[in-house]
């Protein structure tokens, strides 16, 4: 993509695609129990904004690349809010008192981090596996 502006337009829609689908999922899940077809009605929409929506604007952006690359960039980005940003936002809400969203931060963190590895891990079986399949030919 050349066009710096459209690029930048392609990831303000992607942000809010990406919204809108764990947005209208969770409106979803919350409207089960009173209406079922409005359940559905939410499911479906927040579908579109995912697989056709969110997927055509991230193909055109180029953010889909190698899976080495998809997991290199995926491991920066768990290991960044690991370690930086869910901690720095646990931080300023203890400074603020809001201790039930630095406990929720803080669980976060956590959780990042063992993406971070689950990605680390995968990585190093891909390069394992290629390096055999390599042998092997």
């Amino acid at each position: 993509m050349r066009s710096a502006r459209t690029l930048r337009n392609l990831e303000t829609a992607l942000r809010g695609e990406a919204f809108a689908n764990a947005r209208y999922t969770l409106y979803g899940e919350h409207a089960k129990a009173r209406s079922p077809k409005l359940a559905r009605l939410f499911e479906r929409t927040a579908a579109v904004e995912l697989t056709e929506h969110f997927a055509e604007q991230a193909n055109l952006a180029g953010y889909v690349r190698s899976t080495k690359e998809n997991l290199r960039k995926s491991i920066a980005g768990e290991t960044y809010e690991a370690t930086r940003m869910y901690p720095d936002f646990a931080r300023t809400a203890r400074e603020e008192r809001a201790y039930e969203a630095a406990r929720l931060f803080t669980e976060i963190a956590g959780d990042e981090a063992a993406h971070a590895r689950a990605f680390k891990r995968a990585l190093q079986h891909l390069h394992h596996h290629h390096d055999a399949t390599r042998a092997d030919s």
